[in-house]
């Protein structure tokens, strides 16, 4: 059976609203214990915003660092932190997931895009300086893709050594205002990356898993679920947990002869040392 690295993104965007009967993981102990979950259940790999307990993105590590404490208790899954969100943050604040070192993988969001009603900007000095810090952490970079013009900026900062190819591309499609979530943007995305290269996919407001059975279809190495991303899994169906999201992407990937990778495969594929146990 072919093997997909499932990624975790448990918790929602700070400004979006909750429907009523969704519960979102805030603390420390209620993210660890759904990560838990979702690991058990064969989820490879999380990716963590650095957080307070109402969910607003912070410079603070207090919350991240006993999240991975508690996770570590009791799994190996794969740690990514973020490097991204719309905030008042600075860059070293954006990139504040890099000072813990069991972080092992950070998204760097490859170009500005329009978001919403404003402009989520990540210029390209900007990009330089977070895969410096992701190169000098020994962090690996899953470059976010918001459009076409991205990738050549992925090869751009690659050319000028910092980063290393084979490249990990996540695409990001449904964004508002953004390139819409649709099998003909995400194939002209897959033709578009560097030979040898690997991608995923990320599909903020899904209501259903088309999309990413589709990604699966064309040979995708990572898919991603969550609240980050969307609270539905099927038309009309609201997830009370992540694990209801991940529960139905494992059928329908079940029915395609596809399994989900172990947190070890998933450092294979990402070129990640294996994780050190005490």
């Amino acid at each position: 059976m072919r093997k997909v690295l499932l990624s975790v993104a448990p918790v929602c965007h700070e400004t979006v609203s909750v429907p009523k009967g969704v519960k979102i993981p805030y603390t420390p102990e209620e993210v660890a214990k759904e990560v838990i979950e979702c690991a058990n259940m064969g989820t490879g790999m999380v990716h963590l915003h650095v957080r307070n307990e109402k969910g607003e993105q912070t410079a603070d590590l207090s919350h991240f660092t006993k999240t991975i404490d508690l996770i570590r208790q009791e799994s190996d899954i794969v740690i990514q932190g973020s490097t991204g969100g719309v905030a008042e943050l600075s860059l070293e604040e954006r990139c504040v997931s890099l000072n813990d070192p069991r972080v092992e993988v950070a998204s760097l969001n490859m170009g500005s895009a329009n978001l919403g009603e404003g402009v989520y900007i990540n210029t390209l000095p900007d990009i330089r300086y977070w895969a410096k810090r992701m190169m000098d952490a020994n962090v690996v970079p899953e470059m976010e893709i918001f459009d076409l013009s991205m990738i050549d900026s992925v090869v751009k900062i690659g050319q000028e050594g910092l980063a290393k190819a084979p490249f990990a591309f996540n695409f990001c499609l449904g964004f508002e205002n953004a390139i819409q979530a649709n099998t003909d943007h995400l194939n002209a995305l897959k033709r578009a990356i560097p030979d040898g290269s690997h991608w995923g996919l990320i599909h903020e407001n899904m209501t259903d898993l088309s999309l990413l059975a589709t990604a699966a279809g064309m040979g995708t190495s990572s898919l991603r679920f969550g609240f980050e991303d969307s609270f539905v899994y099927r038309e009309g169906k609201l997830a009370r947990t992540n694990m209801d999201i991940l529960d139905n992407l494992l059928r329908l990937l079940e029915l395609m002869d596809i399994e989900p990778m172990t947190a070890s495969e998933a450092r294979e594929l990402m070129g990640i040392s294996p994780l050190q146990t005490p």
